[in-house]
Order: C-alpha cells, then sequence, then structure tokens
C-alpha cells in the first residue's frame, strides 16, 4: 500500500471523462488500497480514479462514525452510474482533495440511486440513500465524468479560484 499524488485543479485529467473498469484483478485492489491510504493521509472522505491520476471509474468512500473516526464504512465504488436523483436540492458544504485548502456551499439532491460494481465485479446498488452519503457519491461519480464541485459555483468565484490555482501552479513549477 501507498500514498499517491493527489492530482489537484486546474490538471487536465481532471477534466476528462473517466473509462470503465473491465479488469477485477489484484492490481485493482492494490489500486483502492492505495486510494483508501491516500484519501486517509489528507484526511478526506472521498477520492476518484483521477483524482490520484487514474483514469478509471473509481470510487473510494468512507464515512466517518459520529466520533470522527474512520475504517468502519470503506466502500470501493466500481464503474457507478447514477440511476435516480430525488428529493430537494440541499445546500452542501464541500470541500475536495483536489482544490485544496478551498471549501463552499453547493447544491446536491438530497437522495440517490447509484448501480456499480463491487471489487469483485459484482452488480450492487445503492438504493435510494441520502445525507452525507448521498452528496459524497454524487461529489464523487461527478470527478468520474470531468467535473468539480467547483462548477457548480458562480462564473466570478469559479474565475477567481482558477487564477489563484494557475498562480499557485506556476509558483511551484518555478521553485522545482
Amino acid at each position: 500500500m501507498a500514498i499517491r499524488e493527489v492530482i489537484t485543479y486546474p490538471d487536465d485529467i481532471l477534466r476528462k471523462p473517466c473509462t470503465e473498469v473491465t479488469e477485477f484483478n489484484e492490481e485493482l485492489k492494490t489500486l483502492t488500497d492505495d486510494m483508501f491510504d491516500t484519501m486517509y493521509e489528507f484526511d478526506g472522505i472521498g477520492l476518484a480514479g483521477p483524482q490520484v491520476g487514474v483514469n478509471k471509474r473509481i470510487v473510494v468512500i468512507d464515512i466517518p462514525e459520529e466520533d470522527g473516526s474512520q475504517g468502519n464504512n470503506k466502500l470501493v465504488i466500481i464503474n457507478p452510474v447514477i440511476k435516480k436523483l430525488e428529493g430537494e436540492k440541499v445546500e452542501s458544504q464541500e470541500g475536495c482533495l483536489s482544490v485544496p485548502g478551498y471549501q463552499d456551499t453547493v447544491e446536491r439532491f438530497e437522495r440517490a440511486t447509484v448501480e456499480y460494481q463491487d471489487l469483485q465485479g459484482n452488480h450492487c446498488v445503492f438504493e435510494n440513500v441520502d445525507g452525507l452519503f448521498a452528496i459524497c457519491l454524487q461529489h464523487e461519480i461527478d470527478h468520474l465524468e470531468g467535473k468539480l464541485f467547483i462548477d457548480k459555483l458562480s462564473r466570478l468565484k469559479r474565475d477567481r479560484l482558477k487564477k489563484k490555482f494557475e498562480k499557485l501552479k506556476k509558483e511551484r513549477m518555478a521553485a522545482e
């Protein structure tokens, strides 16, 4: 298991729709283990393939317990497809490991039904889930479509954020 580099905005890989996973093997298991390690290292609750430079439809999620601990709710979600979004749109305070140091309020549906495959390739369904889990599923599946939570912000906020992150990227490159 290893901690992988988290790809940050505005890197182009974050904007590419991901391809389906077709091989369910030990390599996939190792990748998902690395994704969990990386997610925990950076205090996340979800992580998608493109965030670690893998253009595949892979998501790992671990919704914390009430005391904030993680590890008991680990989910590996392969080739997810949102089948239904229902309920009111609710405001959600979101951040993203690929947009470090920034949080904002976005709207998400309160309930989601998602079909996916597990690590063995079995067909599974999350039926009508809600709360933080539904929000996290929508956020992570957006990553697989090349979308970020900041796309839901106003144009002005997005433009300011893009300038800030492009400047940081130039500064990092100049320092290397």
